[in-house]
């Protein structure tokens, strides 16, 4: 895992132009996934204005299914804070979390959960469930989702294009 090292950079202090920044960083660690031939999916987890951890999809080089880049991340943050909650944290993932990674945001208090690009076949936060927003759950948190979602999307479009040897289906 990256140890953050842009937590003196300057960050805007609120409104799009600091999710933009921050989903920048995912989208920093999702690249370099990609490089690894990894499922290129990067996630950022901050407090306030500080990165607490930034993480990318380990599942093949660690051969752990549950190696996602947001699992990463709460575990590191969670180190960091040395505690076990992540309360009024917030997570920028450059795709929508599965059901997984949503349960384990939750779990972990997350306070919001920033996206780029949806996931139809696995995504709970919008696309097959609103799981952070379920009033049958004891915590929720916010969604906010489209964040540079052209560039995550793209991104994974070119990871199973070349993966299928230039086939789309």
């Amino acid at each position: 895992m990256n140890t953050p090292k842009v937590s003196e950079l300057w960050v805007p202090d609120e409104g799009s132009a600091r999710d933009e920044h921050f989903m920048g960083i995912a989208l920093r660690a999702a690249a370099e996934a990609y490089e690894r031939e990894e499922v290129p999916v990067g996630a950022v987890i901050v407090l306030g204005q500080r990165v607490l951890s930034i993480a990318s999809n380990r599942c093949e080089e660690l051969h752990d299914p549950t190696a996602h880049a947001e699992m990463l991340a709460v575990t590191e943050a969670c180190s960091v804070l040395d505690l076990g909650r992540l309360v009024d944290c917030e997570v920028y993932c450059t795709l929508e979390p599965c059901f997984m990674c949503a349960g384990a945001l939750l779990h972990a208090r997350i306070a919001r959960i920033v996206f780029g690009a949806r996931d139809p076949k696995f995504g709970a936060c919008r696309s097959l469930a609103t799981l952070p927003e379920d009033e049958r759950l004891n915590h929720r948190c916010s969604v906010t989702e489209g964040v540079h979602k052209d560039v995550a999307a793209d991104l994974m479009r070119a990871f199973f294009r070349e993966r299928r040897g230039g086939n789309e289906g």
